[in-house]
């Protein structure tokens, strides 16, 4: 009669394998959940870090308006003193001399302090100059003619300059944009003074 080992090998290497896997899957257990609960928190951080920049922004984008509204009205009210220089310096006689060139002098000098005073306030002269591409956020067409001096779209002359306050317009600028379709070969009344090398006033 053959009696089974009382400790038999195999089973006793199978038991000490089994206690090990299970010593190791409750040592991963609680690993595991610490790793979960990192990436939890970590995916907050992120989250209230986006959020905290999210509002910065719209609090900058605020201050701006706010900004841009506060100065907004007082602007417009110097607009008439800057058109109104502008109008004396066109009309002051050219080449003048002794008490005339003293005022043609105060009155640029004027101007230029005015402007300095927009720029630094973020109020933007806007005066396209001929060829410049129109762009209707910033310009007004007042009327469209034939230009054999610059390309269809673009502005030919500026009849009243505009202003921009951070990037808004506050005021158009007025200007005469050469017609679509026209090129440099168009006849018509402006043809001459455009050979000329005029351009056209509306003014006149």
């Amino acid at each position: 009669m053959n009696e089974t080992p009382e400790n038999d090998p195999i089973e006793t290497e199978l038991d000490a394998d089994i206690a090990e896997a299970e010593a190791e899957e409750a040592f991963a257990d609680p690993l595991d959940a610490v790793i979960a609960e990192r990436d939890q928190w970590r995916d907050r951080a992120l989250r209230a870090a986006a959020e905290a920049e999210n509002v910065k922004r719209r609090t900058e984008g605020q201050m701006n308006d706010a900004r841009a509204y506060a100065i907004q009205r007082f602007a417009r009210d110097l607009l008439g003193v800057a058109d109104n220089l502008e109008r004396a310096l066109q009309a002051a006689p050219q080449g003048a001399d002794g008490a005339a060139a003293g005022l043609v002098t105060g009155l640029e000098m004027t101007q230029k302090s005015l402007l300095a005073a927009f720029e630094a306030s973020g109020l933007k002269r806007v005066a396209p100059g001929p060829g410049e591409a129109f762009d209707p956020h910033l310009h007004q067409a007042m009327m469209e003619q034939p230009s054999a001096e610059v390309p269809p779209g673009t502005v030919i002359q500026t009849l009243q300059p505009g202003y921009a306050l951070f990037d808004r317009t506050v005021r158009a600028a007025m200007v005469v944009v050469a017609a679509k379709g026209a090129g440099g070969a168009a006849k018509g009344p402006y043809a001459e003074a455009g050979t000329n090398g005029g351009t056209f006033d509306a003014q006149a």
